[in-house]
């Protein structure tokens, strides 16, 4: 097996690996439905989070959060592809690992949604109630 050639660290190398990062992110956004509405319910997070005035520490946990299942949801559309690259017919075991990304992603929904709640409750009853 042939040896990959290690090229010397370059800042314009750098700059075009972000620019292909950008690539995949708006590819997502034109092409992805359900990373749309992951990303609308993230600006709604945002918007919520402003709104009510939430702590820093809160902040972060939306943040975190947010980045969480915007990252899943990257992760999940890359391996839908791949799949669908290496096994255009379909195949037990292609649909099991598209299952599996999903469920990742649900999985991350589903904390960010519990932690939306924990976080935002309290400041919406402050709000409509005093």
């Amino acid at each position: 097996m042939e040896k990959r050639k290690t090229n010397k660290f370059k800042i314009s190398d750098r700059l075009k690996s972000f620019g292909f990062a950008w690539k995949g992110i708006l590819s997502a956004i034109r092409e992805q439905h359900n990373f749309r509405i992951h990303l609308a319910a993230a600006l709604l997070a945002i918007l919520l989070g402003w709104i009510t005035k939430i702590s820093p520490g809160e902040w972060l946990a939306i943040i975190v959060m947010t980045g969480m299942v915007l990252a899943t949801e990257l992760l999940n559309s890359a391996i839908e592809e791949l799949v669908d690259l290496l096994s255009p017919e379909l195949r037990p075991l292609a649909g099991k690992v598209k299952d599996l990304a999903a469920g990742a992603v649900l999985v991350a929904s589903i904390a960010a949604a519990a932690t939306g709640l924990i976080v935002y409750i309290p400041h919406l009853f402050k709000l409509l109630f005093n």
